[in-house]
């Protein structure tokens, strides 16, 4: 009996090596799946659209918070902020804030009178928020956040009449809007004239306390009683009277109603 050994070259018939050999020559070569598939023409054409659409709406849903937000913001800033942070805490209605103007007359006025302030209006309060109404370009109600925003330096003085707590009652104070309501919408008197057709800022506020309470705040002042001598107050008064200066014309200045002896300073900044 022959004798085989793990040497032997030839295969012993029924070994692993014949049986697995059918399998291995009838498998058939399959091609690679590809892991991307370029997209046709037209399914770029549609994911182009696709990107477009979202990136409209992510950007009106950006507009649509931002907007919301800033007016969120705006509403919190004007009622409990104001240019430096907090609003004026001291307030009531009726009373008279001061400001340097950054008008182009300021100047002069401030030398003309001696004095710091060159404009000023009457605190008031609608719909729990406080404006001022002002003569400035035309008579009108501005938001109290605005109007110190427009000063020179957002700064300003507060003052009150004495014994506003007993002068100042809800029926007079409705009575002082009613008179300032008939200046409403007039136009800012550039010179200086007594009269209502047109009216600056310390003229509507004397007016409006004088007619409501017979409160003369500040004296009166003829205009030759100011100082007319500086460049700029020459300058001015050049290019609007033409040489025929009214010098007797009547005038009220927010540097006389300042120091006024019937107002206290309740707040400034």
């Amino acid at each position: 009996m022959a004798k085989t050994t793990l040497n032997n070259p030839k295969r012993q018939a029924g070994s692993f090596t014949d049986f697995c050999l059918p399998f291995e020559k009838n498998r058939t070569k399959t091609k690679p799946i590809p892991l991307r598939m370029k997209p046709t023409a037209g399914q770029r054409n549609r994911l182009n659209k696709l990107f477009s659409l979202l990136t409209f709406l992510l950007l009106l849903a950006g507009l649509f918070t931002m907007s919301s937000w800033q007016t969120s913001f705006s509403v919190f800033f004007a009622t409990n902020h104001d240019s430096e942070g907090i609003l004026p805490t001291n307030l009531q209605e009726g009373d008279i804030i001061f400001q340097t103007s950054r008008s182009g007359q300021s100047k002069a006025i401030q030398l003309a009178t001696h004095s710091t302030f060159s404009h000023m209006g009457i605190i008031y309060k609608r719909g729990g928020r406080f404006y001022v109404y002002e003569a400035g370009g035309t008579v009108r109600l501005t938001p109290l956040l605005s109007w110190i925003d427009s000063g020179l330096n957002g700064k300003y003085v507060i003052k009150r009449i004495k014994n506003a707590a007993t002068l100042l009652t809800p029926d007079v104070l409705a009575n002082m809007k009613k008179v300032g309501e008939k200046f409403n919408g007039k136009p800012y008197d550039k010179y200086f004239e007594w009269s209502n057709d047109r009216i600056y800022c310390s003229e509507l506020v004397w007016k409006i306390y004088k007619e409501s309470l017979q409160l003369e705040i500040g004296n009166l002042k003829k205009l030759s009683d100011f100082d007319l001598t500086s460049k700029e107050v020459k300058t001015i008064m050049q290019s609007r009277y033409k040489g025929k200066i009214p010098y007797n014309e009547i005038v009220i200045s927010p540097e006389s109603m300042y120091n006024s002896d019937k107002l206290i300073t309740v707040e400034k900044n």
